[in-house]
């Protein structure tokens, strides 16, 4: 029980009394060296990066990472429905309504817990920290006897140590590759993104470059400015590409830089993935309003038992209107605001930190209005006193399958990195 007299599950328990130290950084290390024996990647990651891994593990129950797989089941069976997609792609841009055969790899479903369950959040069509976690699941310790035996990032649906995360990922590219290209040889991968040198995510990229060239493709990392179309082909000065990985946030491809880009995408002259049809029927914010909305749902000819799971296990979202701003703002300790094409935490805001100016910014844009889920907390000790920290989980999604999850541990409105102690940790089921 806590100072309250609730009582806890056992993963709340550990959550709060457990403050032990499960990264075996050492393991990291080798791990990291093994892929770069120059020690630039591990710098990159453990000391240019010092919070964007956790040293410490999140329990979960295997009751409610059950209900976080059965939202997402029902999710993905909505979301492939012909009128739900024919709806949402109304409010989608034009790059979005182009119909490519890739599927889109490492779609995000953002959990936080409450009291009541799981609640989706949000979900991410290019979701990063995929190949991150996968090292760090490697480089686990039982840390203290409470958990001795439990494999902290092995799931009950994930077989990691028969198919390791990483299998299951390059078979997701060559299924992307195959479904556009048949039988065609894969041979070279440009990973893309604004100024990748300069990004957070760089030692992701690099990862993910030494993996495909461990599975004998060619693999580059730039800037979309930095490529060409021409031939029926993008290129990279000399260099053919065949599918890119894509990185950016721009997630129409509207941006001057990616002309080239996008004239190849419409032209099925590239394998793109994830693409903007990905973004547009998954992860535009806007969607959560019909993927909770009873009524919608009925409409279009959901199954009931599927609409009760989704009205349960999504956070109730609806589209902020400037003509209701009275009742936003006497409603808005209550409520989280989101751009309605944002992605991560960028220009979002928990409505009792809102400043009027604020606010007033949030009216005359597009954004959409979450009913604020208070993150579930794991306790650490920091500097020798006992520090609370929020947290979220993450599934990685291919094709309606979950292939990882890990939890980010965070302080402040939102997760950045930032924090001392913080950063993606792994996930022990209970």
């Amino acid at each position: 029980m806590n100072d309250d007299g609730i009582c806890l599950s056992s993963a709340e328990q550990l959550n709060s009394s457990c403050h032990c130290l499960s990264l075996n950084r050492k393991a990291l290390q080798n791990q990291l060296i093994e892929l770069d024996d120059t020690g630039d990647l591990y710098r990159m990651i453990v000391t240019d990066r010092p919070n964007l891994i956790s040293d410490s593990a999140v329990f979960v129950s295997q009751e409610c990472l059950n209900q976080q797989l059965k939202i997402i089941a029902a999710l993905e069976q909505v979301i492939h429905m012909p009128a739900y997609q024919e709806y949402v792609l109304r409010y989608a841009p034009q790059t979005a309504q182009f119909l490519p055969k890739a599927s889109g790899v490492f779609v995000g479903y953002d959990f936080h817990l409450s009291p009541e369950g799981p609640k989706l959040i949000e979900i991410n069509s290019n979701a990063g920290g995929a190949l991150i976690n996968a090292l760090v699941i490697r480089a686990q310790k039982a840390c203290c006897e409470k958990v001795r035996g439990l494999q902290p990032g092995k799931v009950n649906f994930l077989q990691q140590l028969i198919d390791p995360p990483e299998t299951l990922f390059m078979a997701m590219f060559h299924h992307e590759w195959q479904a556009e290209r048949g039988t065609i040889p894969l041979q070279r991968i440009a990973i893309v993104d604004d100024k990748p040198e300069t990004q957070y995510m760089l030692p992701e990229f690099i990862l993910f470059k030494h993996l495909f060239k461990q599975h004998g493709i060619d693999a580059v990392i730039c800037d979309p400015s930095e490529l060409s179309y021409r031939d029926s082909a993008i290129w990279l000065g000399n260099l053919k590409i065949d599918l890119i990985y894509n990185r950016l946030t721009d997630f129409s491809l509207e941006e001057d830089n990616q002309k080239s880009l996008r004239e190849a995408y419409l032209a099925g002259d590239v394998v793109l993935t994830p693409h903007p049809r990905n973004h547009a029927i998954y992860a535009d914010k806007r969607n959560l309003i019909w993927l909770c909305n009873d009524d919608f749902l009925q409409i279009i000819g959901v199954e009931a038992h599927i609409r009760d799971i989704l009205v349960q296990g999504i956070a109730h979202t609806f589209l902020v209107d400037a003509k209701d701003s009275k009742a936003l703002w006497s409603e808005r300790k209550k409520l989280f605001f989101k751009p309605a094409k944002g992605f991560g935490s960028k220009a979002t805001y928990r409505g009792d930190k809102l400043t009027q100016q604020v606010f007033a910014t949030i009216l005359q844009h597009d954004y959409v209005a979450q009913t604020l889920v208070k993150p579930s907390e794991r306790q650490l000790e920091i500097d020798h006193g006992i520090v609370n920290f929020k947290l979220d989980l993450r599934h990685y999604v291919y094709r309606g399958k979950s292939q990882l999850l890990c939890a980010r541990l965070y302080q402040g409105q939102t997760t950045n990195f930032r924090t001392q102690g913080g950063g993606f940790a792994q996930i022990v089921v209970l």
